[in-house]
């Protein structure tokens, strides 16, 4: 074993005790740690970004060889790297909705009682995450998956199905860490981290499928290509932003500047694929739920 990868998992082992791993990530200034971050991390200084890379890689399993380039100019732009074309393929069966991101699948199921999990033991009421009990109703006995980034993933996200963006609510908050040891510890902590709620509509069947990207520490902003501005959400405020955006399945959405989590929800009568569980690693267009077969049959 190299001296590098022993220290590696020596560190790792230290940062992965739970009592000590929430001290680092979550009892600090948060905001003003983001907002560190996002400044740092844009540094275009070739030592800046080589040390800075060289310690991200020590922590996580930061693989660059799908990366369409590795010539970065900073931290920030290995964070938000593009794939090379090809890398992520997208299931093309119309009876499947896929991920919209590399993921590991947190809590997933039913939505009972107008309730979801964040973990085990640890419900949470849909109308708190997505802002009013209208929206909430789409999705009373529907199927959702939540949908962890770590840092060393691909951070962007596509489109689940072919769909029609219909708004964009963005919801101020505060950015908790997002990681399992937080999520045991913190209530609700989803309805208390800043978000987005992404109401589209299916375009060969009209249900309603939302995805809500969970923004936490060390995310600088979550950045939408189909908005048309280069803008964070944050720079406008806490509002709904009505939108008439067609998009493909695969089509990117979004990204993150860091990783994150985004929860996908679906009405009654999905179903999470054959295999889609807590714990399960699942990439970008690969399946995710199932839909009604009779809806498809008969469009």
């Amino acid at each position: 074993m190299s001296a590098r990868t022993t220290l590696r998992t020596t560190l790792a082992r230290i940062v992965q005790q739970e009592d000590l791993n929430f001290l680092l990530t979550n009892r600090i200034p948060r905001r003003i740690a983001t907002r560190f971050i996002g400044w740092f991390s844009r540094i275009e200084n070739p030592l800046v970004r080589d040390l800075s890379i060289g310690i991200w890689r020590m922590f996580s399993d930061l693989d660059l060889t799908e990366a369409r380039s590795t010539r970065f100019r900073s931290l920030h732009d290995c964070f938000i790297r593009q794939l090379k074309e090809g890398a992520r393929p997208i299931d093309s069966d119309p009876n499947v909705l896929v991920s919209p991101c590399d993921a590991i699948v947190g809590a997933s199921g039913r939505v009972q009682a107008g309730q979801v999990m964040q973990i085990k033991g640890f419900p949470y009421r849909l109308r708190d995450l997505l802002g009013n009990d209208a929206d909430a109703a789409d999705y009373h006995n529907g199927c959702y998956a939540t949908l962890r980034l770590t840092a060393a993933m691909y951070h962007h996200f596509h489109a689940p199905h072919d769909c029609r963006v219909d708004s964009v609510t963005y919801i101020s908050g505060d950015t908790w860490n997002v990681n399992p040891i937080a999520l045991k510890r913190i209530e609700n902590l989803f309805c208390k981290n800043e978000r987005a709620v992404i109401r589209t509509r299916l375009s060969a069947t009209g249900h309603a499928v939302a995805l809500v990207p969970v923004a936490a520490i060390l995310v600088a902003s979550i950045r939408l290509n189909f908005l048309g501005t280069d803008s964070g959400l944050r720079q406008g405020g806490p509002r709904t932003i009505p939108c008439d955006a067609t998009l493909h399945k695969g089509d990117a959405m979004g990204w993150f500047e860091h990783g994150s989590t985004i929860i996908v929800f679906a009405p009654p009568g999905f179903a999470l694929h054959d295999g889609v569980g807590e714990g399960t690693r699942i990439r970008a267009g690969e399946p995710l739920m199932r839909l009604p077969r009779a809806s498809l049959e008969a469009h």
